[in-house]
């Protein structure tokens, strides 16, 4: 039932998905209301909910815009199944705000292979990055990606490896501007964000704890069957899977190093096994094994998500 209705692209949809996303997202904040701070924080959680639907969206739109996937709301699906299999994604703002930056910067650089206004892609996608770092330093590990889209699509031209660090001054020249205007020190901040930490000491929460090891059993299944049928895909598409599995890795790799983590930390890489999942599904030829993995996925994300409220 859950492959049929969601194997089409319909409004009814995508209006299912995002109301059972308020329904979750209201659930997660409602303990945080105060009589006396109501209406800054019904304003500042429902600008963080339109940014939620927008990296719903934005993520729908890369997969379908670049023909990774069909014509189908799959990507709609588990990007919202993933957010809720571990809530703490929908708490932390800053984290939110910068994955959607991200996101941005990914269509970019998928849409690098057309090799239209390539300069002005790698620019674009870099200035992004280094701003999600305001939000997330961690996020710098994305720039990473740009230079792989560089040496993919366009190495010979060395003007296209010095974009991205223009766009570091330019982020950075403006951050020092804001930081006067607001009276804080900048570099302080900075290095605030750049701590890190390798240990995985909030492993406290069973619940917490089930949620993560059901997850990573679902990146292991699904990067696994991206990685074994990348050789199957068309030529033109290859490059922009590749660069969807990096994503994957660098996602994990800020999770890891991430200081005061939680589960939220991998949000980074919930479009990218959004996709893949999909990918999986429309390769699946057992009609039944595509539909018990589907009602696996959300059926346990629902689970776990009032579990862990």
């Amino acid at each position: 039932m859950i492959t049929s209705v969601f194997s089409k692209s319909r409004p009814f949809n995508y209006i299912l998905v995002v109301l059972m996303l308020t329904l979750c997202f209201s659930l997660v904040h409602i303990s945080e209301l105060n009589s006396n701070e109501t209406s800054n924080l019904l304003l500042k959680k429902g600008l963080l909910f339109l940014i939620l639907i927008g990296s719903l969206f934005l993520a729908n739109f890369i997969s379908k815009k670049n023909t990774l996937t069909k014509n189908n709301t799959f990507v709609f699906l588990f990007f919202f199944s993933f957010l809720i299999l571990l809530p703490n994604s929908l708490k932390n703002m800053n984290l939110i705000v910068a994955n959607f930056f991200i996101l941005l910067a990914l269509r970019r650089l998928i849409s690098l292979q057309s090799l239209i206004s390539p300069k002005q892609k790698i620019f674009d996608a870099s200035l992004l990055i280094f701003i999600a770092t305001l939000f997330h330093f961690w996020c710098i590990l994305f720039i990473l990606l740009v230079f792989f889209s560089i040496i993919l699509h366009v190495s010979r031209d060395y003007r296209n490896w010095i974009l991205p660090y223009i766009a570091f001054f330019a982020v950075t020249i403006s951050g020092f501007l804001f930081a006067t205007l607001r009276a804080f020190s900048f570099i302080g901040y900075i290095q605030r964000g750049t701590e890190f930490d390798l240990s995985f000491n909030y492993f406290t929460d069973r619940n917490q704890n089930i949620a993560l090891s059901v997850y990573a059993a679902f990146v292991v299944l699904f990067l696994f069957n991206m990685l074994i049928s990348l050789s199957n895909k068309p030529l033109n598409s290859q490059s922009a899977y590749k660069k969807i599995i990096l994503s994957t890795f660098i996602g994990v790799a800020i999770f890891a190093i991430s200081p005061a983590k939680n589960n939220g930390f991998l949000i980074y890489t919930f479009m990218p096994i959004a996709l893949m999942a999909t990918v999986y599904f429309e390769n699946e030829a057992t009609k039944w094994k595509a539909e018990t993995t589907a009602i696996l996925v959300l059926g346990l994300s629902f689970l776990l998500f009032f579990m862990q409220l």
